[in-house]
C-alpha cells in the first residue's frame, strides 16, 4: 500500500473538518449578535406600542369628556345660510313671474320632468345644484322612454344660478342653449 495516497487525503480532511469548524464558529459569534440587534429592536417596538395604547387611551377619555360636556349643553349647530329669494328682480329680467323653486326655470325641464323629480325628492334649486348629472339622467331613464332622450349635463348649474340669484347670467346662458343642451 501507498502511504502518500493514504496520509494526503487525511490531512486534506482533517484541515477542512479545522477550516468548518472555524468558520462555524466564527458564524454562530454573528447569530449571536444579530440575535441581540433583533431583540433590542423588538423590545423598543414593544415600548412606542405601550406610549401609543396609553396616549390612545388619554385621547379617548378626552373625547368622552367632551362628548359629555357638549351633550349636557344645548348646542345648535349653525345652518348653512340660505340665499333670499328677490321675485322682483327674477320678473325684471325674465319679464314673467317666477316662483321660487320653480324646476321649470332650468331650460329643459317641463311640468311633467318637474313631475318626475318631485317625485324623486328634488324639489328646489338648491337640491336640483347638489344633484348629479348621473343621478338625474337615470330619474329620466326610469321616467321611461320620453324622458330618456332629455341631455341634464347643464340642469344643475342653471339650478345653481338660480339658487344664488343670477338671474342675468343665468338668462345669457340660457339664450345659448337649446332644449338645455349646449
Amino acid at each position: 500500500m501507498n502511504i502518500p495516497c493514504i496520509l494526503i487525503p487525511a490531512l486534506v480532511g482533517l484541515i477542512c473538518g479545522i477550516l468548518g469548524y472555524l468558520l462555524g464558529k466564527m458564524n454562530s459569534k454573528g447569530d449571536d449578535s444579530l440575535a441581540l440587534s433583533l431583540q433590542a429592536d423588538l423590545d423598543a417596538c414593544k415600548a412606542n406600542t405601550r406610549n401609543l395604547n396609553a396616549k390612545i387611551s388619554s385621547l379617548e377619555a378626552d373625547l368622552a369628556s367632551k362628548a359629555t360636556i357638549s351633550s349636557q349643553q344645548s348646542f345648535t349647530a349653525p345652518a348653512a345660510p340660505a340665499l333670499l329669494f328677490d321675485a322682483a328682480l327674477a320678473t325684471t329680467v325674465y319679464g314673467k313671474k317666477i316662483k321660487e323653486n320653480d324646476l321649470k326655470i332650468v331650460e329643459g325641464i317641463g311640468p311633467k320632468i318637474e313631475a318626475l323629480f318631485n317625485a324623486a325628492g328634488i324639489t328646489t334649486w338648491r337640491e336640483l345644484s347638489e344633484t348629479s348629472t348621473e343621478k338625474l339622467q337615470s330619474i329620466l331613464d326610469a321616467g321611461g322612454e320620453n324622458y330618456a332622450i332629455h341631455n341634464p349635463s347643464t340642469w344643475a348649474r342653471q339650478a345653481l344660478l338660480a339658487y344664488q340669484g343670477k338671474w342675468q347670467e343665468l338668462k345669457d346662458w340660457q339664450e345659448g342653449l337649446l332644449g338645455g343642451k349646449e
